[in-house]
């Protein structure tokens, strides 16, 4: 977790809650997508520390529209913000010109937001493009008092922009997750350890490994941590760790100076 600064704790603790119920009018009232775009504008600096007239634009254009909100530090782009009217639902398909947008300028992170509910997005351009959310927060849910809130609201916030704390929370994330674990749980090591538990607490039951294998896989662990392809680079992930492991020791064995024999 990040050591979260003081004046951010502070300014959130001075601040969130005047736009928690700012948001919530709003949503309520229906207002327009212009009126949210200011407030959000007001959320960004006021709560997430940047300088509203000199890092926050509705002036970048891409192609040939301009996006809602552009987020700059030091003159170079760093997020893209698409806002739409506080009392709209945010949906996926509301990411699509954002994303292309942040494609076509080399960005990988972009916000989606009405004011009430964030999203935090990483975007992939490989064959062709994609996209992740990373975090989601709810300002009128937040507790300025919970560390877990707080490390969210970070992660939107310039002091974590700064420091790339969104990056390094992405990568964790990708670690640590339900499909690692899964992977880790279908590993041979811990089906031998679960083996080797069972045949200790219960003598007479005879068990395999692969049989063992097969009941983890299809009836304890959820289909969706098993198919698809975050399930694929999460044992692709533990396959390079344990060969990383195997080199090290393996390395380490090899400067281990020999026992001297008397």
């Amino acid at each position: 977790m990040n050591k979260l600064p003081k004046k951010f704790v502070d300014r959130i603790a001075s601040n969130i809650k005047k736009y928690q119920r700012i948001a919530v009018t709003q949503q309520k009232s229906d207002v327009a997508e212009a009126d949210t775009v200011t407030l959000v504008k007001d959320i960004l600096a006021e709560v997430f520390g940047y300088e509203k007239y000199e890092e926050l634009t509705s002036e970048h254009q891409i192609k040939a529209t301009y996006v809602d909100l552009a987020i700059k530090i030091g003159g170079k782009l760093r997020l893209l913000v698409e806002v739409k009217s506080a009392g709209a639902e945010l949906a996926d398909n509301h990411l699509r010109q954002v994303i292309d947008y942040g494609a076509h300028q080399g960005i990988h992170w972009v916000i989606l937001t009405n004011a009430v509910e964030w999203r935090l997005v990483r975007i992939y351009v490989a064959n062709q493009i994609s996209h992740e959310e990373v975090c989601r927060i709810v300002l009128a849910d937040v507790n300025p008092k919970n560390e877990d809130h707080l490390q969210c609201l970070f992660l939107f916030a310039k002091e974590g922009l700064t420091i790339d704390a969104m990056d390094a929370f992405h990568q964790q994330a990708q670690l640590f997750n339900k499909f690692t674990v899964s992977a880790i749980m279908r590993s041979e090591p811990v089906i031998a350890l679960v083996r080797r538990e069972i045949r200790r607490l219960f003598p007479d039951l005879k068990v395999g490994n692969e049989n063992l294998s097969q009941l983890i896989e299809n009836e304890v662990i959820k289909r969706d941590t098993i198919e698809g392809d975050k399930a694929k680079e999460a044992v692709t992930r533990i396959k390079k760790a344990v060969s990383k492991l195997e080199r090290a020791k393996a390395s380490a064995a090899a400067k281990t100076p020999p026992v001297a024999v008397n």
